[in-house]
C-alpha cells in the first residue's frame, strides 16, 4: 500500500509539546465533545431542545473535520491507499453484521 500525505512540516521533538501534539490534542477533545453531544441528542426528550443540540452537534461535527483536514495538509495525518477490492470486502462484513441484527 502507498501511503498519502502532505509534505511534513519540521516539529520540535523533546520534553515540550509541538504543533502536532497541540492539534492532537484539540482534535480528541473537539470528538469527545462531539460524541458525548450525540448522546445528549439520543436521550433527549424535548424537542426544542433536541434541535438545539442537534445544532451544536453539526457545528462540532464540522469543526472536527476541519481540524482533521488542516492537520492533513500541514503533514500531521498520513492515510495508506486500499485497493478497491479491500473496501468491497469490508464494506460487505460490515452489512452482514449489519443485517444481522435484525436476528
Amino acid at each position: 500500500m502507498s501511503k498519502i500525505n502532505n509534505p511534513k512540516i519540521k516539529l520540535d521533538y523533546g520534553i515540550n509539546l509541538n504543533d502536532k501534539d497541540y492539534s492532537t490534542l484539540i482534535l480528541t477533545l473537539v470528538k469527545s465533545m462531539e460524541k458525548n453531544t450525540c448522546v445528549f441528542m439520543t436521550e433527549c426528550s424535548n424537542e426544542v431542545l433536541f434541535s438545539k443540540i442537534e445544532n451544536v452537534f453539526a457545528k462540532y461535527k464540522d469543526l472536527q473535520r476541519d481540524i482533521y483536514e488542516t492537520m492533513f495538509r500541514k503533514g500531521l495525518y498520513t492515510m495508506e491507499a486500499v485497493e478497491e477490492k479491500n473496501i468491497t470486502s469490508k464494506l460487505s462484513s460490515l452489512n452482514e453484521n449489519f443485517e444481522s441484527l435484525d436476528e
